[in-house]
């Protein structure tokens, strides 16, 4: 017995066997955290992350967890990291420490087809009514800029977005893939308004414990690697050409 552990722990130090590197993501997030037909997570964080643990001599292993429960599973190191759509806030950082941004984003507005909604003042407005996802960059946008409007709180973005759908809340905020996304099955009932309202861009990073040092540094090293040799861009062309375009012809700042 102390033959194959004093084996294994040469593997180890040889770099032999990778160790588990465990992600946790919400896999509701599509393209960029989501699951495949056989309920495989796929998108463009698990296609980086693979690419990152090859590179480092890590074996990932990913753990769907509902958004509310990611960092507090970081921190109690149910898994080392978390890469799920997550915007770096003062807030979070007082918690958990984060790694440069790889992609920034805004936040985009959907609203009722028939609303007079054409600008976020418009909802800053007794008795207008926003259903925002609980815990959310909107909802923490909402809550300090939006006093004047009501604020429906939801679980799941797919809930509040049924609201817009059917009537019953005059805005939605999400990121502009989202909202983009989501008018485009939606177009008889919602309109998209992309037009960026935020002082400053809402910038992702990937979320490590905040001791662990050595993790953060090889994540740091990955993205300006994959920024500057082309990865994400075609990540981008893989998994959002179609929505590249759009942004490009609209004059967009694109995520990557």
């Amino acid at each position: 017995m102390k033959k194959i552990f004093y084996f294994l722990t040469l593997l180890f130090a040889l770099n032999l066997v990778a160790k588990d590197l465990v992600v946790g993501m919400e896999l509701a997030y599509p393209p960029f955290e989501m699951s495949d037909k056989s309920g495989k997570a796929s998108g463009i964080s698990v296609d980086f992350l693979e690419a990152f643990a090859e590179k480092n001599g890590y074996k990932l292993v990913v753990k769907n967890i509902a958004w509310d429960g990611l960092i507090p599973a970081l921190k109690t190191g149910k898994i080392d990291l978390i890469m799920s759509s997550m915007t770096i806030t003062d807030e979070r950082k007082k918690t958990v420490s984060f790694s440069i941004p790889y992609a920034q984003a805004n936040l985009a507005i959907l609203t009722p087809l028939n609303s007079n909604i054409q600008s976020i003042k418009d909802l800053n407005q007794k008795g207008k009514i926003l259903a925002l996802k609980r815990g959310s960059t909107g909802h923490l946008y909402a809550s300090k800029n939006l006093k004047n409007a009501t604020i429906h709180l939801f679980d799941k973005e797919n809930a509040a977005i049924l609201e817009v759908i059917q009537g019953k809340a005059d805005g939605f905020f999400y990121d502009q893939l989202s909202i983009y996304r989501t008018w485009q099955k939606h177009q008889d009932t919602t309109r998209a308004i992309l037009d960026p309202f935020q002082e400053e861009a809402e910038f992702w990073g990937i979320a490590v414990q905040k001791e662990n040092v050595e993790l953060k540094k090889e994540l740091d090293e990955f993205i300006i690697q994959s920024k500057n040799d082309g990865f994400f861009d075609s990540l981008g062309e893989k998994y959002l050409k179609s929505i590249k375009d759009t942004f490009k012809e609209k004059n967009l700042q694109f995520f990557f």
